[in-house]
């Protein structure tokens, strides 16, 4: 373990630790010398915050740290949904004191994404009009059969394809999950043919994406007014509708304001999920207007095709439940590589 994730793991088992007390739990290895260098360095990098001063000074860790926070997925979800110690309740300051002063990606995943970006502009500047919009639609056919698959929908993707270019339904299959792919056909149709819609992104709009992907569902439309729960969880999403749209407002501005595309679009994915503006239909409406922020900015948009339905959940319960975002972000940042090397 290096010097860092040292001081680190000391202060994760021991909160409000003093200067000292951290130096005397390393003091075999490291001098009084290095223990206030790096206490400095990770001060400054915001994983480690103080409460006092001088000697009364204590050091823990802060939100940004459990953001970023190494967590094996695997052996977090061994434990019962009883056994887990998790936040129940909607972390307001999650957008206003965290989200929105932090860099989600570092400067290596930045990179990795710009150079994928790069290789999608030059493959596109290589296809004729024609070619792109096949090669728009068999990702759309994609991104409305994975993103219904992980609500329960059983259509099989060939199935899909079927129902979207032929409008021919699969036997055995309901009316709502041939209409819930057919809204999402819908969807991605409006955000290509009025990229700058959402822009800038404000709570009506999202509720329209949202109105585009339950017509003729039985599902309420608009911001919710009543408490609703998300199995496989204990986390408790805001039930005020009140608190809901200043969720959903702060969220808004939040995207808004970033400069980095990747990071409007994570973070589309993310909180509006967190959030549960609605009823039902939240993920499938956050999937869409992070496209809809990619395609606007001319980015490659994302099918979410090879990711395992249950793997996606489980890294959305784990924002939801320890506000801890990597294992989202990886999910993102290979669908994105899947989705540039894959079409165009």
């Amino acid at each position: 373990m290096d010097d860092k994730n040292l001081i680190i793991e000391y202060v994760k088992q021991n909160p409000n630790s003093s200067s000292k007390e951290i130096f005397e739990s390393v003091r075999k290895k490291r001098s009084l010398a290095t223990v206030k260098r790096i206490l400095s360095k990770l001060i400054q990098e915001s994983l480690i915050i103080t409460t006092g001063k001088g000697k009364s000074t204590r050091y823990n860790l802060s939100p940004v740290y459990k953001l970023f926070e190494s967590i094996d997925i695997e052996k977090y979800y061994e434990k019962e949904l009883d056994e887990r110690q998790i936040n129940e309740s909607f972390n307001f300051s999650i957008i206003s004191d965290i989200l929105s002063k932090t860099d989600l990606f570092t400067n290596k995943e930045i990179s990795q994404l710009n150079a994928l970006q790069e290789t999608f502009k030059k493959n596109i500047s290589e296809l004729s009009e024609f070619e792109y919009k096949k090669e728009l639609e068999r990702l759309a056919i994609d991104l409305s059969w994975k993103s219904s698959q992980i609500e329960g929908n059983t259509y099989s993707l060939l199935e899909t394809e079927r129902l979207l270019k032929e409008k021919e339904t699969a036997s055995g299959k309901s009316k709502e999950e041939a209409a819930m792919l057919l809204n999402h056909m819908d969807a991605i149709d409006f955000i290509v043919e009025n990229p700058d819609y959402l822009f800038p992104l404000t709570i009506s709009k999202i509720e329209d994406i949202h109105s585009i992907l339950t017509k003729e569902l039985a599902v309420d439309r608009n911001i919710r007014k009543r408490r609703i729960g998300i199995s496989g969880t204990n986390y408790k999403p805001i039930d005020n509708e009140f608190q809901i749209k200043e969720a959903l407002s702060a969220t808004c501005d939040l995207i808004n304001h970033k400069k980095n595309v990747f990071e409007q679009a994570l973070l589309a994915l993310v909180v509006i999920s967190y959030i549960q503006p609605f009823v039902d239909g939240n993920k499938r409406t956050a999937r869409i207007v992070s496209n809809a922020i990619l395609i606007n900015h001319n980015y490659c948009p994302i099918s979410f095709r090879t990711v395992d339905s249950v793997d996606y959940k489980k890294a959305m319960l784990l924002f939801y439940e320890q506000n801890n975002i990597t294992s989202f972000k990886k999910i993102f940042i290979e669908q994105y590589e899947f989705a540039v090397k894959t079409y165009f």
